[in-house]
């Protein structure tokens, strides 16, 4: 018998998804797919939690873009809990390029290119704890 892994991944909701008024249809998908939200907030992003989360990419002559894209509104974090999550998660969510993305992925009925792709999740689960950290604080994770 096979047991799969509980996994926990944070999903941004970026500020596309929000300007697009789409946050409860990704929401809703994620807990129609079996997912287990355990921690929900709207926040602004600082430059500080930016230049963390983007480490790899801060020395890139387009990380001022995406700064300003990710700061032009506030983005809501989500914590989910599942089976096999991040692997599940990020087939829902689809490639970072939305237009490759296959239509009935996330990125692919919502997203516009690279940039306005609607979410990012965590890519794996030692980045999926590290991310949950960086964007919750002590008791703002439930369960």
């Amino acid at each position: 018998m096979i047991c799969a892994l509980m996994e926990e991944s944070l999903v941004l909701l970026k500020p596309d998804c929000l300007e697009g008024r789409k946050c409860g249809e990704v929401l809703k998908r994620f807990e129609e797919a079996g997912f287990a939200v355990f921690g929900v907030k709207m926040m602004r992003l600082s430059d500080e939690i930016l230049r963390e989360h983007y480490a790899h990419l801060t020395e890139l002559p387009f990380f001022p873009e995406i700064q300003g894209f990710m700061q032009s509104s506030p983005v809501v974090a989500i914590a989910l809990r599942g089976e096999n999550a991040i692997v599940r998660i990020r087939e829902m969510v689809g490639p970072t390029d939305s237009t490759v993305a296959d239509k009935g992925t996330l990125r692919g009925d919502f997203g516009q290119d690279k940039m306005k792709n609607v979410v990012h999740a965590s890519d794996s689960v030692e980045n999926g704890q590290a991310e949950l950290k960086r964007f919750f604080g002590e008791g703002e994770l439930f369960g």
